[in-house]
């Protein structure tokens, strides 16, 4: 569905704007780029620093393991210094905080890690940055096309936008999703997903103020209001730990099976 809202946006670009909307996309779409590169580039030397296999060796050996099961390279373990339980993913590394091992213990940890291996396997990684920062294109593209002048070209881009909206949202829950079913196949213990949920929920309900944002990880805004609302980009605990509790059920009796 998103590829066809953002087909759709190009088409009526391109069909009121011609060259010029040609282009105006180009050029948008590589400011687009550069700021991505830029703001990954620069966020890293805020706070985060690697973590050495000698530091942690039970957390590398462990990463290692589920990465294997993931056909996947083993990523990089980023340490980012803040107390607030949180962690996240980008290119084939995870960042953990070092919150997590102050509140989880080292199985509940692994829980976490094994839903950023997941959101890697799944692309996740790659497919993030590309639809967060699509919304500005999308904005930039209804921008471009009042110079055309064109009532229901501009209506209809801007209608275009607010699917986009919803479609994002949907989209970045499902993949939240996705993360936590691969996590269950790749963990020794697929409870402790479940657990490390649980602990961060609770910590979660003595935090008051609110902290929003949209990365891959195991569950980025923190610090959120009780009320939710439908512009929220995660799941909240309890849909995932009732999947989580159903996933696992699904795979003990499929094991039973066998």
């Amino acid at each position: 569905m998103l590829r066809l809202i953002v087909l759709t946006q190009l088409l009526l670009v391109f069909l009121y704007l011609g060259k010029l909307g040609v282009a105006m996309t180009l050029l948008s779409t590589l400011v687009l780029v550069a700021i991505y590169f830029w703001i990954t580039k620069n966020s890293l030397k805020k706070g985060h620093t690697v973590l050495k296999y000698e530091e942690m060796p039970w957390l590398y050996d462990a990463v290692a393991r589920m990465a294997k099961k993931a056909n996947i390279k083993t990523p990089k373990i980023y340490i980012l210094e803040d107390y607030i339980p949180n962690a996240y993913s980008f290119g084939n590394s995870i960042v953990l905080s070092l919150g997590l091992f102050e509140v989880l213990q080292e199985n509940e940890i692994l829980g976490v890690a094994a839903h950023e291996v997941g959101h890697i396997k799944n692309k996740d990684t790659l497919l993030f940055p590309i639809v967060s920062y699509g919304r500005y294109w999308m904005m930039t593209l209804s921008l471009l096309l009042l110079l055309s002048t064109n009532v229901h070209a501009i209506l209809g881009s801007l209608v275009l936008c607010g699917l986009y909206e919803a479609q994002r949202l949907r989209f970045f829950k499902e993949r939240e999703f996705l993360a936590d079913e691969a996590a269950l196949h790749i963990l020794d213990r697929p409870f402790d997903l479940k657990d490390a949920l649980e602990e961060i929920k609770y910590y979660e309900d003595l935090r008051i103020k609110v902290k929003e944002s949209a990365l891959p990880g195991i569950e980025p805004n923190i610090e959120r209001k009780q009320k939710r609302t439908f512009m929220e980009t995660h799941p909240s605990y309890d849909e995932r730990i009732w999947k989580i509790l159903i996933e696992v059920g699904a795979l003990e009796i499929m094991r039973k099976l066998k």
